[in-house]
C-alpha cells in the first residue's frame, strides 16, 4: 500500500465559496523560486511540519497558502491551531473568496485569469491571492487529480 503524505482533497466546501476569517492562524516562512518555480519548498514545509509537531499542535485542513511575492521569492502560510514557538506567527482576518481547479500547473496563468473574471463577476475585489496547492506531485498522480484552490482576501463592491 502507498504511504499517504498528503490526504485526498474534497474540493465541495472551497469550491466556489466565500469564506470569512478572524483571526485565523498561521506560521509564515519563505520558499525560494526561479521564475515563480518553487526551489526549496519541500525543506521548508519539512522544516515548518517539525516545528508543528514539536509543539503538538495540527494543520487544519492541511491549508497551506502560498503567496507568489515575485519570480524570486514564495511566502507560504501553513494553517495551525495554535501558536507554534520558534515560527513566525501571523493571524489572517477577512473576508476570502475561493474557486478549485484541477490540472497540471501550466494551466496557473489560465486560472488566475477565470479567477479574476469570476470575482468579479460575483462583485469582489481582490485585494491579495493566495494559491493552495492541495497535494504533492507524488500523491497528486496517486490520487488522479491535480487540485489548485485560488484564494483570494479582499471585499465585495457592496462593502467598499
Amino acid at each position: 500500500m502507498d504511504e499517504e503524505c498528503c490526504p485526498k482533497f474534497d474540493p465541495k466546501p472551497w469550491d466556489g465559496k466565500v469564506i470569512e476569517w478572524e483571526n485565523k492562524k498561521f506560521i509564515k516562512d519563505k520558499v525560494r523560486t526561479l521564475f515563480y518555480m518553487p526551489i526549496n519548498f519541500g525543506k521548508v514545509i519539512t522544516r515548518l511540519n517539525k516545528k508543528v509537531q514539536e509543539a503538538g499542535a495540527n494543520t487544519p485542513d492541511w491549508l497551506c497558502l502560498s503567496d507568489h511575492t515575485s519570480k524570486w521569492n514564495m511566502d507560504i502560510y501553513l494553517a495551525v491551531d495554535k501558536e507554534i514557538p520558534g515560527a513566525k506567527n501571523v493571524l489572517l482576518s477577512g473576508k476570502l473568496l475561493s474557486k478549485v481547479y484541477e490540472g497540471p500547473y501550466k494551466d496557473t496563468k489560465k486560472w488566475c485569469d477565470d479567477f479574476n473574471e469570476y470575482a468579479e463577476g460575483q462583485g469582489f475585489e481582490i485585494k491579495r491571492m493566495f494559491m493552495w496547492y492541495t497535494t504533492c506531485p507524488k500523491c497528486s498522480k496517486k490520487y488522479g487529480k491535480n487540485y489548485v484552490v485560488i484564494v483570494a482576501e479582499g471585499q465585495s463592491s457592496d462593502e467598499s
